[in-house]
């Protein structure tokens, strides 16, 4: 049995300019199943070795598998752009090698599994939730001749008649230090970057599910329609022990020199992040990092920032997203502006650099409303602002609203726009293209105030700050295009 996993060609977000990266849902599954002896794996990144489309499908008719596995846990390769190309690498796939199965999996395809297979008859198989232990499953199913795969958990399936069947609920995997170190051996590790800049690069997930439930959050579709909240927020990570062995592995086999901690809530235990950062500079591994987390859990860790400073924590990102301790609430973030603001200053002194998160078009966004939340953003006053449009993703509470209010039919949904750097629904009382307007009118603000470049450039930042802030700058025109509407780079 031979499993290919697959990137097609794209690109990434705008403001990010070159950013490649190990897709993590292919390393861990991948790494399962040959750890399990199932299967021959392979992976083909066609976006790392800049391969056409048509290079692609001859590659993969070359390698010729029983089984294709698309699919993402990331909303930073581009949001829901990626489920375009995925879609469309299925069709493309499926006419070169019709006997080949495929199998689509992580964000979007788990809370939207039903209705993709309705639209795309090119996909045989959707895994909802964790992909390792359903994945394998089905390809001792197919290596076995079976036809009928209805019994397995969280796996989507046609049956002969052409019907749609959902197995049981897949329980989480509560340990994951079980899993097996992500199979970094077949991907091009050579090929990877940040921000134009930083290489060579990595991005690594060190846990699943998230504490908080925020409305709009992209995670809600990771999970299985039937237990999406209860999963959502079970949130399990790696020991500091296993987070070091891979830190190592990349370091000393691949000469990785940056990693983005992907994680929605890395700093959620203090104790074990503590550990990691001690156990860090203790092997002397020097790879710089940057992470995401919570206001209150960066708080939390106040007293520990200089020990995460010393182990190469150079970046933290911090989610600002609305304009009042009102907003935040009906959002479900959990924390206030006052300890999103003493965040930013706390890492500032540590000298890490913030990364804040802004939000528009929620529902009863005006333009007042917006730029109020620029002003609030300018004052919290992080190093770098990345600037979201609201995109409804299936399964979140925000999703269930927009389709109440009829502001998209999921039938007719363009995918190739829903990459968070175009505004895709209005507000009440703004168009899109309004919504549009003022996003790109919020970051040339931002960006445009000589005192904030002026004070970054001068520090005592890390120099990959620097670049990144570089990057984004560089890269507003980009910006501008993706939120009129007129350009797509993911």
């Amino acid at each position: 049995m031979k499993v290919l996993f697959i990137t097609p060609p794209m690109g990434s977000w705008a403001t990010h300019g070159d950013h490649k990266a190990p897709n993590q849902y292919y390393a861990q599954v991948a790494a399962y199943l040959r750890l399990k002896k199932v299967a021959e794996v392979e992976v083909l990144d066609a976006k790392a070795l800049d391969l056409t489309y048509e290079q692609m499908l001859e590659e993969a008719a070359q390698i010729n598998p029983n089984l294709i596995v698309f699919g993402d846990l990331l909303h930073s390769t581009g949001g829901l752009s990626v489920i375009w190309h995925f879609n469309e690498s299925a069709r493309k796939i499926k006419k070169v090698l019709p006997e080949t199965k495929i199998l689509m999996g992580g964000l979007w395809y788990s809370a939207f599994c039903k209705e993709s297979l309705d639209q795309n008859p090119a996909i045989d198989f959707i895994a909802m939730g964790e992909g390792e232990m359903t994945i394998k499953e089905l390809v001792e199913s197919l290596s076995a001749g079976e036809t009928d795969f209805s019994s397995i958990p969280g796996l989507v399936s046609r049956r002969e008649d052409g019907s749609i069947v959902m197995g049981p609920h897949r329980d989480l995997i509560m340990d994951i230090d079980s899993l097996p170190m992500p199979a970094y051996d077949l991907f091009p590790m050579d090929k990877y970057v940040g921000h134009t800049y930083w290489k060579p690069f990595a991005e690594l997930l060190t846990s699943r599910g998230c504490p908080g439930a925020c409305t709009f959050c992209y995670q809600w579709s990771l999970y299985d329609e039937r237990n999406s909240t209860q999963d959502y927020i079970s949130w399990r990570g790696k020991s500091y022990i296993k987070i070091c062995d891979e830190f190592d592995l990349l370091e000393k086999e691949y000469g990785v020199r940056v990693v983005v901690i992907q994680d929605d809530a890395f700093n959620v235990n203090k104790e074990n992040v503590k550990k990691f950062c001690e156990e860090k500079i203790k092997r002397g591994n020097k790879i710089k990092w940057v992470c995401l987390g919570r206001a209150d859990d960066w708080l939390a860790h106040k007293d520990i920032l200089p020990l995460m400073y010393d182990s190469g924590l150079f970046m933290g990102l911090v989610g600002i997203e609305v304009e009042s301790d009102e907003q935040l609430a009906k959002q479900g973030k959990g924390v206030t502006l006052q300890q999103i603001k003493d965040t930013v200053q706390s890492l500032r002194v540590a000298n890490i650099a913030s990364v804040g998160t802004v939000l528009i078009g929620l529902e009863d966004d005006d333009e007042a409303t917006i730029k109020k939340r620029f002003e609030v953003a300018n004052d919290i006053d992080p190093d770098i602002m990345a600037l979201d449009y609201v995109t409804p993703v299936p399964g979140a509470p925000l999703w269930r609203k927009a389709l109440e209010n009829g502001w998209f039919d999921p039938a007719d949904i363009n995918l190739r726009d829903w990459d968070f750097h175009h505004p895709v629904i209005p507000s009440k009382y703004l168009s899109i293209d309004d919504i549009g307007r003022l996003g790109s009118w919020c970051m040339r603000e931002f960006y445009s105030r000589p005192e904030r470049i002026h004070r970054i450039m001068e520090s005592d930042y890390d120099l990959l700050v620097k670049l990144c802030v570089k990057d984004f700058m560089s890269n507003l025109a980009r910006f501008e295009k993706s939120s009129s509407g007129s350009e797509s780079y993911v």
